[in-house]
């Protein structure tokens, strides 16, 4: 077959683009199509303007600090539509800088919608078709509707909706307490907007560490995010007959059964679903698992010169785990030896509210189920030295280690830079150092980082600061 790239990739977002320029790199010629801007989702719609607006709301929650000092702050002149476009103007500004990587690269950057119409064949809506000897499917996910929910984007949103808000509501009604969810309570509230968190488990942010939600889960009743746990949504309508814009009203069922509030808006964030349907999967030959596409030890799918990375597979719907699947699919198909797939044990996850919370490997509960036996170390942020000087002291910092090995099992930092943290402990497990190797590096003082070393500390019980 005479091919017009070594590489076709459809999608542009953090799977897609690093994939082109990952293959350029390797003296592959690449194509990447993308049907909307180059950055995808997370770029655009999702990671990158939701930190912008979470990086306002908390300047906006600083104000009672500055005033503390003396400082007479008016905010009669706020206007959330300059919030809105900040977010806008930085996810333009990194959407511009994908477009100028992947032409530096000699990439092309191809518009449009793309279907497979066979192995090394891919269609575009306008009817052209291109070869590639190789193709790698990255249409990432979406945001899942709940049924009796259907997304209206303008009093039933989807993430994507929330982003998009150039005026904030009086009330809103959050359904799915993941990362998500919790994150847009912290933005919400942190503009003085009335939240309600409603979650179908018993605890926020399934899945992770309990002791780290915890401290989360506090600081959220502290603020007056109010938090519905063990209960669903079963319908909703408006609260009065008249105009669209009136408040609505959603039932819940949750231990104290059937309850109604009242929201301006109702925002359902309750997981994604991955864009597999509608791409040409059956025409070549590739049939999804529970809507995933299944592969290989790099990506490959059961159809020889296709693969796929990202949010289409059963792995965690996260942008850096998207991008390092993309790297090692390509450096595979390329004639290397990547280490293969990511082992789910070492792919972070960070929360980007206030306190952060991040972790990665395995949590107590998760441990005990495992039937593991492990070591127990919980270091609070009070016991940091600068944690106490900015006035930061709702976090910790907890280590599980193996009984017998010393090996890291898993690691949760909770509090501020949490997410920043958390890569000293990835590193330390990736490069099979143990706790006493973390404790006997010197952390300069004071930092926030000291926390994790204290915790090491902590595993052999010579931590001194508690």
């Amino acid at each position: 077959m005479n091919a017009d790239y070594d590489l076709l990739v459809i999608g542009a977002g953090p799977a897609g683009y690093v994939a082109g320029i990952r293959a350029a790199q390797l003296g592959l010629k690449a194509g990447v199509i993308e049907k909307d801007k180059p950055g995808g989702v997370c770029l655009n719609m999702g990671c990158i303007p939701s930190k912008a607006l979470i990086h306002q709301a908390e300047l906006f929650r600083s104000l009672p600090a500055l005033e503390a000092l003396g400082v007479k702050a008016d905010v009669s002149g706020f206007n959330y539509e300059k919030v809105f476009s900040a977010s806008r103007k930085a996810a333009d500004r990194l959407s511009k800088g994908v477009d100028y990587l992947l032409k530096k690269n000699k990439v092309d950057l191809i518009p449009g919608k793309a279907v497979l119409e066979g192995p090394g064949r891919v269609r575009l809506e306008e009817g052209r078709e291109l070869k590639g000897k190789n193709v790698l499917i990255a249409t990432g996910s979406a945001p899942r509707e709940l049924t009796g929910f259907a997304f209206d984007e303008e009093r039933i949103l989807s993430s994507g909706g929330a982003l998009m808000l150039k005026e904030l509501p009086a009330s809103i009604c959050i359904l799915g307490g993941g990362a998500i969810g919790v994150e847009f309570a912290h933005i919400m509230n942190g503009f003085g907007v009335e939240v309600h968190l409603v979650e179908m488990l018993e605890r926020l942010l399934p899945g992770m560490d309990e002791e780290a939600v915890d401290v989360l889960a506090s600081s959220f009743k502290k603020r007056g995010i109010r938090t519905y746990l063990s209960t669903r949504a079963l319908s909703w309508q408006p609260a009065s007959a008249g105009k669209k814009s009136a408040k609505l009203s959603v039932l819940l069922e949750g231990p104290k059964g059937e309850q109604r509030l009242e929201a301006d808006k109702l925002l359902v964030v309750t997981g994604r679903v991955p864009n597999t349907a509608d791409i040409g999967l059956e025409k070549a030959g590739i049939a999804t698992e529970r809507g995933f596409i299944p592969v290989g030890e790099y990506y490959q799918t059961r159809v020889p010169g296709i693969f796929a990375a990202g949010d289409v597979l059963d792995t965690p719907m996260l942008a850096h785990a998207a991008s390092r699947e993309a790297e090692i699919a390509v450096e595979f198909m390329a004639g290397g030896k990547p280490p293969g797939k990511l082992d789910p044990m070492g792919i972070p996850a960070a929360v980007y509210c206030e306190p952060q919370i991040a972790g990665f490997g395995y949590s107590e509960r998760q441990a005990r189920e495992a039937g593991l036996k492990f070591r127990k170390a919980v270091f609070p942020y009070r016991g940091a030295g600068k944690a106490v000087a900015v006035q930061s002291v709702e976090g910790l910092v907890k280590i599980l280690s193996d009984e017998s090995t010393g090996e890291l099992l898993g690691a949760t930092v909770a509090g501020s830079e949490a997410t920043e943290i958390i890569h000293e402990l990835l590193l330390a497990r990736s490069s099979e150092l143990l706790a006493t190797d973390l404790a006997a590096t010197v952390h300069a003082h004071p930092t926030f980082s000291e926390a994790v070393s204290e915790a090491a500390r902590l595993v052999e019980g010579r931590a001194i600061h508690i």
